[in-house]
C-alpha cells in the first residue's frame, strides 16, 4: 500500500539537510506500517460481500431460509436464537468505531440513532440471549400489523424489548448472516435529529452487511412475516449467566 506525496512534499523533502536521513525513515516507517495495513485490510473485509459468503459457505447458510411459521403460545416454548455479549465497549463511540473498522455499513437512519444521546451502552459485561419470530407466529393473520400491537403482542407472550445497544453488537458477532435475511430489533424506538422514531435492523441485503434504520412510529405498518429480534427473560433460561462464555477475561 502506498501513500501519495505531492510534488511540492518530495521537493522539500528533497532540499531538507536530512533528506537522506527523511527517505530513509520514511522507507522504515512503510515498511514497519505494513502488517498494520494488512491486518486493517483484513478487518475491515470482515463485512465485506466476499467475506460474508466464505462465512456462509462454511457453515451452508448462503441464503435466507423460509422458517416454518409456527404459532406461539409462550416465549418459553421459543428456543434462544443467539447469545450475544453486550456492555463491551466503554460508550456509543467506541461501539460505532468498531463497526466502522470491520467495514460494516451504517445507513443514515442508523447513524443518527447511533448518534443521539438516547442511544447508551451497558456498562456491565453480560450475555443476552435473542429469540427471532414473525407477527404471524405471534397470531397475527392480516398481510401486515402496527409496530405497536407487535411490541404488546410479545410482551403479553413473555418476551422483551431489546436494548437499543442490541442492534449494533449483533451487528458485529453475525458475520455469516445469509444473504437476504432482515432482522428488526424489537426496541423501544430513538428520535432522530428531526423527531422521527426509529428502531435498528441488522440485515444482508446481498452487497455486505449493514445496520439499517426504519420506521419506528407505533402505526408503522410491519409485513406479518417480518422477523423480530426479541429478548428471552434471565427467568426462563433458568438465571443462567451466559457472559463468561462469550467475553474475554
Amino acid at each position: 500500500m502506498c501513500i501519495p506525496i505531492s510534488h511540492a512534499d518530495r521537493a522539500a523533502i528533497d532540499h531538507h539537510p536530512n533528506a537522506g536521513r527523511s527517505r530513509h525513515c520514511l522507507i522504515v516507517a512503510f515498511l514497519c506500517a505494513a502488517p498494520l495495513f494488512q491486518s486493517t485490510l483484513q478487518a475491515w473485509e470482515q463485512c465485506s460481500a466476499r467475506d460474508v459468503l466464505q462465512n456462509q459457505l462454511k457453515l451452508g447458510k448462503v441464503r435466507a431460509v423460509d422458517q416454518p411459521q409456527k404459532l406461539i403460545g409462550a416465549a418459553r416454548d421459543v428456543p434462544t436464537w443467539k447469545t450475544i455479549a453486550v456492555g463491551t465497549f466503554a460508550n456509543s463511540i467506541a461501539l460505532r468505531n468498531a463497526l466502522n473498522s470491520v467495514g460494516c455499513s451504517i445507513g443514515a437512519l442508523a447513524a443518527e440513532v447511533l448518534a443521539r444521546p438516547a442511544f447508551t451502552v451497558s456498562s456491565n459485561k453480560t450475555g443476552v440471549e435473542l429469540v427471532v419470530v414473525s407477527a404471524i407466529e405471534l397470531g397475527f393473520k392480516t398481510d401486515s400489523v402496527p409496530l405497536a400491537v407487535i411490541y404488546a403482542r410479545a410482551r403479553q407472550l413473555g418476551f422483551e424489548l431489546a436494548a437499543a445497544e442490541i442492534g449494533p453488537q449483533l451487528r458485529l458477532q453475525y458475520f455469516d448472516q445469509p444473504m437476504g435475511e432482515f432482522l428488526i430489533v424489537g426496541m423501544q424506538p430513538i428520535k432522530t435529529w428531526s423527531g422521527e422514531p426509529v428502531v435498528l435492523n441488522v440485515a444482508n441485503g446481498g452487497a455486505g452487511l449493514i445496520l439499517i434504520g426504519q420506521d419506528g412510529k407505533d402505526d408503522a405498518e410491519i409485513p406479518a412475516t417480518s422477523r423480530f429480534l426479541f429478548v428471552r427473560s434471565p427467568e426462563l433460561s433458568g438465571g443462567l449467566d451466559t457472559a463468561a462464555a462469550l467475553l474475554p477475561p
